[in-house]
């Protein structure tokens, strides 16, 4: 009588640690690229004029310096520092009232000009 081969799980392992590779390498490389499709704050154009960038959103990655102010009805404002171009404030609207954030952490911020000219999340990301 023949004998059967004994199927080996060696192959389904291999396959699935390729499988498991391939998923960790594309969420590190798509979590740096957190917004990549929105264009990045130009600093010192907001500084020098922000009303003229009302109802725009953008992206902007920096280091979280303190907190301003607080508000049960409107977030928190916090102050970003965003390397040579300087400091920036933010405002963290309850919708992020769960997000831990302290001072030294960096953030990559999908930021709007709200019609006041003040700078308003719509999403933050851990960078």
């Amino acid at each position: 009588m023949a004998r059967r081969r004994q199927s080996s799980n060696t192959q389904w392992i291999i396959l699935a640690a390729g499988v498991f590779a391939a998923v960790l390498v594309s969420l590190i490389f798509f979590r740096n690229e957190a917004y990549s499709t929105t264009p990045e704050l130009q600093v010192r154009d907001y500084l020098a004029n922000a009303n003229s960038l009302r109802g725009n959103v953008y992206r902007v990655q920096g280091e979280v310096e303190g907190s301003l102010a607080w508000s049960p009805t409107m977030g928190r404002l916090i102050s970003i520092n965003v390397g040579e171009d300087g400091v920036l404030p933010v405002l963290v609207t309850k919708k992020f009232d769960g997000v831990n954030i302290q001072k030294g952490q960096k953030f990559i911020f999908l930021l709007e000009v709200n019609p006041d000219g003040i700078l308003t999340t719509k999403n933050l990301t851990k960078a």
